[in-house]
């Protein structure tokens, strides 16, 4: 076996990922560029070269000879290993100032809001997953993905994004597992039973919800005596307080679509969230499939920020394109005069339609179906009003092309644009500049504080 080259490289810059990137000298070829993960700007560091031979070349941090003067040491045991945080080990002023230059450096310019801080860069995440994962010698692990080795897992002791009570389940569920003899589930072989823990809170309520998710093949069933374990093991790590724990079984076969189903373990069916707006107080039910911002108090804040955007326009109607639960049409409805939601997930549009119904919210309407279709149908009607308000908060990717040149059709005074790709919002918002649009305000705020993903608000008017 060769030994791993070890060698010295500075660090100028973050890759897509939000990973150090320095490149090496080579004689008569172009410098090669390696990612380093936990690495920062400014940094001088001893690294081991791993084989992984495609670009850019991956390197190991073994020491920090020289740091970033952003360099701080993290909070976390893991900070070295884990690739949920890749930037705690950098001052949160620095890491602001990076998303602020970020989003100036994508759209080319000066009318950049100041970014938005998170009130608490730590303890700040509603919703966990950890995975389950074993080696070839049975060894078994329940956390995060190790970064830069995907589908690699390592054990999780205490996560300093949530809630410390997700460190307790998780930890008293790593007990229960090493105990019962069940198997992580092998997705490769599609073999064993269980894939994830996935943990959830109600910030404003306290309320708290533990979803174990397992392989749907009937052979890998956990057997019932598993699961009172389980949820003995997850009550045990909350004493005194009530906890509601779902199954959801995970069923994937070739050639068809995915198919979940839960089953109520323990505890309440749901639980309530409620979010304290400027404008108005909304109450959410949250189920285990149901979409939640995962950083509540923010989530406030951007709903606040792109709201403000809008309620100068008298008694609107507001498309809300990709509306998920619903949560920004219904704040919108306080100042619309009729709000229209479309969202392609069936679960998410029940539960737009219930929390619709339980905050008393009379103009609003929800179609379940793909964005640009659904436009299309809707323009088809001889009832169909066109929107002064657009509203969308699309997928990473950005917005589907047919929905694209609906906006274009439509013609709204105003498109309030969320993403948490700053990236693809700015390729759409080109093409609609060039139909007649205008950035009237361009607002970032961080969401996720210790990572490179940042939020940010556009809003276009014509």
């Amino acid at each position: 076996m060769t030994t791993p080259e070890t060698i010295q490289i500075s660090i100028q810059k973050f890759s897509a990922k939000g990973y150090g990137l320095g490149s090496l000298p080579r004689q008569g070829a172009s410098p090669l560029e390696v990612e380093v993960a936990h690495a920062l700007p400014g940094d001088e560091l001893l690294i081991e070269m791993r084989r992984r031979m495609r670009p850019p070349r991956k390197g190991r941090l073994l020491d920090v000879l020289s740091p970033s003067p952003d360099r701080v040491e993290p909070r976390c045991a893991h900070a070295r290993v884990c690739g949920g945080c890749c930037w705690q080990q950098m001052d949160y002023e620095a890491q602001l100032r990076v998303k602020q230059e970020r989003v100036k450096n994508i759209f080319s310019s000066q009318l950049v809001e100041l970014i938005i801080p998170c009130s608490s860069p730590f303890e700040y995440r509603n919703k966990m997953e950890f995975s389950f994962s074993e080696n070839r010698a049975g060894a078994k692990f329940l956390g995060l993905m190790i970064a830069q080795a995907e589908p690699y897992v390592f054990n999780v002791e205490h996560c300093y994004l949530c809630s410390p009570w997700f460190s307790n389940v998780l930890n008293h569920v790593r007990n229960w597992w090493e105990k019962s003899g069940v198997l992580a589930y092998n997705p490769p072989q599609d073999t064993g039973t269980l894939r994830y823990l996935t943990l959830r809170e109600a910030v404003r309520t306290g309320q708290k919800m533990a979803i174990l998710n397992v392989s749907g093949r009937p052979e890998f069933a956990p057997p019932k005596a598993q699961l009172d374990a389980f949820v003995q093991a997850v009550q045990q790590a909350v004493p005194g307080e009530e906890i509601s724990v779902f199954l959801r079984i995970h069923q994937a076969n070739k050639g068809r679509p995915t198919q979940f189903y839960e089953m109520h373990l323990a505890g309440l069916d749901h639980m309530m969230e409620t979010l304290f707006l400027e404008k108005s107080k909304l109450s959410f039910k949250i189920s285990p499939s149901s979409f939640f911002q995962p950083n509540t108090l923010q989530a406030e804040k951007l709903y606040d920020q792109a709201l403000a955007c809008i309620s100068h326009i008298k008694n609107p109607i507001v498309y809300d394109l990709y509306c998920g639960t619903g949560t920004l049409g219904m704040a919108a409805a306080s100042f619309a005069s009729q709000v229209i939601g479309i969202e392609i997930s069936p679960e998410a549009v029940l539960d737009a339609e219930e929390n619709a119904e339980r905050n008393n919210i009379q103009n609003i309407s929800f179609h379940q179906g793909d964005v640009g279709k659904i436009l299309t149908q809707l323009m088809g009607s001889s009832s169909f009003q066109r929107p002064d308000i657009a509203i969308v908060d699309p997928p990473r990717a950005g917005l589907d092309p047919l929905a694209l040149q609906h906006l274009k059709t439509l013609r709204p005074k105003g498109i309030l644009y969320i993403s948490c790709n700053p990236l693809t919002q700015a390729v759409n918002i080109e093409e609609l500049l060039a139909v007649g649009y205008c950035i009237k305000k361009l607002q970032p705020i961080d969401q996720f504080p210790h990572t490179y993903h940042i939020e940010n608000i556009a809003y276009l008017e014509r």
